[in-house]
């Protein structure tokens, strides 16, 4: 593959109005709360009571992006444009491109660096509705824990906010919020979000009907173990949370929504970035440089996805798999190819 060579590195020049610079990695030196801009006079809201910080990025951040303080390749200057502006704007940012490209990988990659904690990830299927998203009305149990004369336990028992809803409620710092493969919903979905997009809230009606009796109640949330507390009904974002929303392209969606998105389509990853996530999840251990070239020159005729990479890389730095020479031995070879079959659209 020596008519492979290696990408230059071009470092952007950091603009000052820039916030999250694209590294992954926590940013030490950085105070959200003192940088972060005012959001414009029709993105700014007053939802209360203040919700306590959210739970840390954790395994699931480590899982997705690698270990701390591993190499990392520079994101390029229009991605760090596209971003820092729906972060000043408070304004979903709508990301498509081919599967395995890193779209999804990107919201844990804000959240890290910015240190924004937990990820609140919406996984899209064609049965997704708004309200499955907002939040849960257990009626079934409220109705036996009646029957048994548990007349003590309040309604908050028996509601427990998704991904979005978590995401809407009061926060000092916006949640990071992954809403993942939308081009996989129902028609109506997308349009279905805009309202709430506009508002940034929602009211729980189960909550809303007993509000003269019971003004403030706790519910549980999307967070492990989390609960919050919904005045009067509704839950009402103090700082819009920064929604990054996933498609293969596999469908349009209406303008009305497109409108209140801004859109950036992710290219296939260069071979310094895919060499910044090898050493990000193997700790640089190894010279991966040879699988790498072959996994790009393979990527020119098929869909080929990141973790189809991280697969090969795994087999031959674990010892698992061994060939004298992975050149020229034919089984491991084979097993290449079954590894790096090609994906079928939206894969």
């Amino acid at each position: 593959m020596g008519d492979f060579p290696p990408e230059p590195t071009v470092m952007p020049a950091r603009q000052p109005w820039w916030i999250y610079t694209g590294t992954g990695q926590p940013r030490e030196d950085l105070d959200l709360t003192e940088v972060l801009p005012k959001p414009p006079r029709w993105r700014r809201f007053d939802g209360e009571p203040i919700q306590s910080p959210p739970p840390p990025a954790g395994a699931d951040a480590d899982r997705r992006l690698g270990t701390l303080g591993s190499f990392h390749a520079q994101a390029d200057e229009h991605e760090l444009n596209m971003i820092n502006a729906a972060l000043l704007l408070r304004r979903p940012l709508l990301v498509t491109g081919a599967p395995g490209t890193g779209k999804s990988t990107l919201a844990f990659r804000i959240a890290r660096e910015l240190g924004l904690g937990r990820v609140l990830h919406w996984s899209i299927t064609s049965r997704s509705t708004l309200p499955s998203g907002l939040y849960g009305y257990d009626a079934i149990g409220r109705v036996h824990a009646a029957a048994a004369d548990h007349s003590a336990i309040g309604i908050g028992e028996f509601i427990r906010l998704g991904p979005l809803g978590t995401a809407l409620l009061a926060y000092d710092l916006p949640r990071v919020l992954l809403i993942d493969e939308l081009d996989k919903s129902d028609i109506d979905l997308p349009n279905d979000l805009l309202h709430v997009f506009e508002d940034g809230g929602f009211e729980i009606p189960e909550l809303v009907r007993v509000r003269n009796a019971d003004r403030e109640v706790s519910v549980f949330t999307d967070d492990p173990d989390g609960t919050a507390t919904i005045i009067d009904g509704r839950v009402q974002c103090k700082a819009f949370p920064f929604v990054v929303v996933t498609s293969n392209g596999e469908r349009e969606f209406p303008p009305a929504f497109l409108r209140r998105c801004l859109r950036w389509e992710i290219p296939a990853p260069s071979q310094e970035q895919l060499a910044a996530i090898v050493a990000a999840h193997f700790n640089a251990d190894g010279d991966h440089a040879e699988l790498i070239r072959s996994f790009l020159h393979r990527s020119r005729d098929s869909s080929l996805a990141v973790d189809q990479l991280l697969n090969a890389v795994y087999l031959t730095s674990s010892g698992a798999v061994t060939a004298s020479d992975p050149a020229t031995d034919r089984s491991w070879k084979r097993l290449l190819d079954a590894l790096w079959r090609e994906l079928a659209a939206g894969a």
